[in-house]
């Protein structure tokens, strides 16, 4: 089986997400907003994989395109963690670097879906 690049990639962020969520509740006592980050950087992964298990094309750009959005919000939650001093920068650079690597990824994927 080929290997998904996209797959891999935000499996692999999902599971960072959910070990930077359990740093932000048990050593920052933050509970509001890494739970949002929790439920949107993991259902990136989600939807890729409802994605590659669609019924037809658009099924697939519509389960893409949740991807998508999931990836902004996460990359949102990222900045606000940052800005409100539950993330250094250091610590917010690598996960947001990481969510606009997705956000490429899955945009390409979308614009070759369109124009095929």
């Amino acid at each position: 089986m080929k290997e998904n690049v996209i797959q891999i990639k935000s499996y692999d962020f999902a599971v960072e997400v959910v070990k930077l969520y359990r740093l932000l509740i048990e050593e920052k006592k933050e509970f509001v907003l890494s739970k949002q980050l929790l439920r949107s950087g993991t259902s990136i992964g989600a939807n890729i994989e409802e994605a590659i298990g669609g019924q037809s094309k658009k099924d697939f750009l519509a389960k893409l395109t949740i991807a998508y959005k999931e990836a902004r919000e996460t990359h949102y939650w990222i900045r606000l963690l940052r800005d409100t001093n539950y993330l250094t920068f250091e610590e917010s650079k690598l996960y947001l670097e990481k969510t606009e690597e997705i956000l490429k990824i899955i945009g390409s994927i979308q614009r070759t879906i369109r124009n095929s």
